[in-house]
């Protein structure tokens, strides 16, 4: 993979916190609105590293970016609501808020702590060091702590000062959250139990392109689902009428599938479909075979018997990844083929027959809405970052922390 075994880094079981201060790279960024946040998945996982850190006797000190300010100081962009949605998630313990990220505001409020105390410092991205990685900066954080800890894979594909730079310059290991993921993915994809599948979906291959040139190579089933199968389709010589598809890119698609055949990886794409005139609810629908699509229809998703030959070929599978949806599963009933694929996935998770990890996009939502989401072995609320591990690319974020550091 590039980026090193879950072992060769340390862990929070690796460091003696008591009475010291613990700088934790957080991954907070989540939707509020009017103050309010509606999605708190991101705050609870961050929390138990908060929590067992701030159990251990540490003082606490809790980086995070929020949306894009650029390195302008934009108050809608304040982090402090968030420092309420963690005290919440922490069952009410208090979270003290610093009104700057470096300087006198951050170091006053941190030198008023005591060992167990939390404070959460202002986003990271106020300042223009954040994102160019700037060494400057990296140094005014690591000024304010003794002991690093990065918990937030989900920021880990990023070369930022919070995320790379400052790695560097105290003691590090890897929070609960980035070691969970890191496990999760070293099983699924660096020492899998096999044979290994994987389910990639979405609307376009542009955008998962090099994702699915290296898992032709790596997995022995690969299903392609979405609008990005139509693109496959057509490289086959089937008509798509007028489905999303990518003309551009059929040449590419060909390669890929030949590739599949060149190294015995089974590349699996829908032979029947589910088609409309128009991606909207309460529009007429037929499922027919793949290739019999008329030239006013739209392919929207998978059929049923395809569903069935899909879960036939993944239950003989020992490990799986998922990434994106198998249809346009937003509007109903386009949502039926990756609903019943992923029940069929979180069941035999259930049985113990399959280890499944999924994230990336769309999936989430996607799984959430099938109601599986807390069925599946593993789901990683990273983005970016997950896609980029599995595509094998080096993270600058774990990288930084695979090192031999002293952490007395």
């Amino acid at each position: 993979m590039g980026q090193g075994r879950v072992t060769d880094f340390a862990t929070l079981d690796d460091m003696d916190v008591k009475g010291r201060r613990v700088l934790v790279r957080s991954d907070l960024n989540v939707p509020v609105q009017d103050g309010v946040i509606s999605d708190t998945t991101r705050i609870e996982r961050g929390s138990k590293t908060i929590a067992e850190l701030g159990a251990a006797g540490a003082k606490v000190i809790v980086l995070s970016h929020f949306r894009r300010p650029l390195g302008q100081r934009i108050p809608e962009m304040t982090l402090q609501p968030v420092a309420k949605g963690l005290s919440n998630a922490l069952d009410g313990k208090p979270v003290g808020f610093a009104d700057d990220c470096i300087g006198e505001v951050a170091k006053n409020a941190i030198a008023a702590m005591k060992n167990g105390d939390i404070l959460m410092l202002e986003n990271v991205r106020f300042h223009k060091g954040e994102e160019a990685n700037h060494p400057d900066f990296a140094k005014a954080l690591a000024a304010l702590g003794d002991l690093y800890v990065n918990d937030a894979f989900s920021c880990a594909h990023r070369a930022h000062a919070s995320t790379e730079a400052l790695a560097g310059l105290l003691p590090s290991a890897a929070g609960r959250n980035m070691e969970a993921e890191l496990k999760a993915l070293d099983s699924a994809l660096s020492t899998p139990e096999r044979p290994v599948a994987a389910v990639v979906g979405g609307a376009k291959i542009s955008s998962k392109l090099e994702l699915l040139t290296s898992l032709v190579d790596k997995v022995d089933t690969l299903v392609v689902g979405g609008a990005m199968a139509n693109t496959f389709l057509q490289a086959r010589g089937f008509a798509v009428g007028k489905s999303l598809c990518e003309p551009d890119l059929v040449t590419l698609a060909r390669s890929i599938d030949l590739r599949a055949s060149a190294t015995a990886c089974d590349l699996v794409l829908p032979f029947e479909v589910v088609i409309a005139k128009s991606l909207s609810e309460g529009v007429a629908t037929r499922t027919i075979s793949a290739g019999e699509v008329p030239e006013d229809m739209m392919i929207l998703d998978v059929g049923s018997a395809a569903v069935a030959e899909t879960v036939r070929r993944l239950s003989l599978c020992r490990t799986l990844l998922w990434n994106g949806p198998m249809g346009a599963f937003e509007i109903p009933p386009f949502d039926e083929g990756t609903n019943a694929v992923a029940q069929a996935v979180g069941k035999l998770c259930r049985q113990g027959k399959l280890l499944a990890v999924a994230g990336g996009g769309d999936t989430l939502a996607a799984l959430t809405n099938a109601g599986v989401a807390d069925q599946f072995t593993y789901l990683s609320t990273a983005g970016g970052a997950f896609l980029e591990w599995l595509e094998g690319k080096i993270l600058p974020g774990v990288s930084a922390l695979n090192k031999e550091k002293n952490l007395a």
